[in-house]
């Protein structure tokens, strides 16, 4: 396979199979080794499926040649900053820069309520603080990245969040790009990272928007509203993993909208916000349907989130397919 290629190949197989995983590993190595030669690689790694991968990938690869940098800009789900740490830092012994940039990311998104704008502001700040560990590196060339068939297909080449141009202009000529996953379909790369040894709950992860929890927490992002999406959605994952339906539901998630409703609680009104569920499958994420969830599911889930999450009176459920709706609310 051209290493360097922007088409899938008519022939290529389809990776169906850890006989096929196997193999285009063994190939990627030789590829990633040719391009690098002694060179050393930095990866921006969220602890998503496609840069999880890829990481594990160059490890093999190059070892300690590869740095990673895991930003925690205070959006991701429970957990996910230390599973980063423990599988990369610990367990596969990667050169692993963690910054912590949450108080850094809250404080410039403070009072920012349209969707677009917080996007832009968590996009900006993530390749500052990127660009920032960038340069305290030497002797590093080469900028590997997650980009996998779809963004090619979809874009033109050019997938806009995995591109270098993105980076201040001292640093945009520095890099070569490293791409290895970049002619594989989604289902492909989890049957490489299987292969790789990578865990199911991040093998499997269910697709997790960019700016984190920044569009689900919708409106102007709160400190305290932010832990209650966090929470909220950590039971929810809990419970779809003990259901068994984290595998059978494309995604999965809740949000909180800005906006509270009377209550009780210990005999006294209270005003607190509401948790939304949204569950849906899709097969292209350009049109979606509502998982049917059980009631007694619904049930037991909406106990454990009023009675553990703090400052929330209302569960629901969105039964909002798309059209006319979209997966994400904001």
């Amino acid at each position: 396979m051209d290493f360097n290629a922007n088409v899938r190949p008519a022939d290529m197989e389809r990776i169906t199979t850890p006989e096929l995983a196997k193999a285009f590993i063994d190939a990627q190595v030789k590829a990633v080794r040719d391009q690098v030669g002694d060179g050393r690689v930095l990866l921006a790694l969220s602890g998503g499926v496609d840069s999880s991968v890829v990481a594990a990938l160059l490890i093999k690869a190059i070892g300690k040649r590869l740095v990673c940098v895991h930003v925690n800009h205070g959006l991701l789900r429970k957990g996910e900053p230390e599973q980063v740490i423990n599988v990369f830092g610990k367990e596969l012994g990667a050169e692993l820069i963690y910054v912590d940039a949450t108080d850094r990311f809250l404080n410039k998104l403070a009072g920012v309520a349209d969707p677009e704008t917080k996007r832009k502001v968590i996009g900006a700040e993530f390749i500052n603080v990127f660009a920032e560990e960038a340069r305290k590196l030497n002797g590093v060339n080469f900028l590997a990245q997650g980009t996998i068939y779809p963004d090619i297909l979809e874009s033109n080449g050019v997938k806009a969040h995995h591109n270098v141009g993105g980076l201040p202009d001292d640093l945009k000529d520095r890099f070569a790009l490293v791409e290895p996953v970049k002619l594989l379909f989604k289902d492909e790369v989890r049957m490489v990272g299987k292969e790789l040894g990578l865990p199911d709950n991040m093998v499997f992860r269910q697709p997790f928007p960019g700016p984190g929890l920044g569009v689900r927490c919708i409106g102007a992002i709160t400190r305290d509203r932010l832990e209650a999406v966090r929470e909220s959605d950590a039971i929810l994952r809990e419970e779809f993993a003990r259901e068994g339906l984290d595998r059978k539901v494309w995604q999965y998630f809740t949000l909180i909208p800005d906006i509270k409703s009377v209550g009780v609680r210990n005999s006294k009104r209270v005003d607190e916000w509401a948790v939304v569920i949204r569950a849906v499958n899709t097969v292209d994420a350009m049109s979606a349907t509502v998982e049917p969830l059980e009631f007694a599911f619904l049930d037991r889930v909406t106990k454990r989130i009023l009675a553990e999450v703090k400052g929330v009176n209302r569960v629901l459920y969105d039964l909002s397919p798309k059209p006319a709706a979209t997966i994400e609310w904001e």
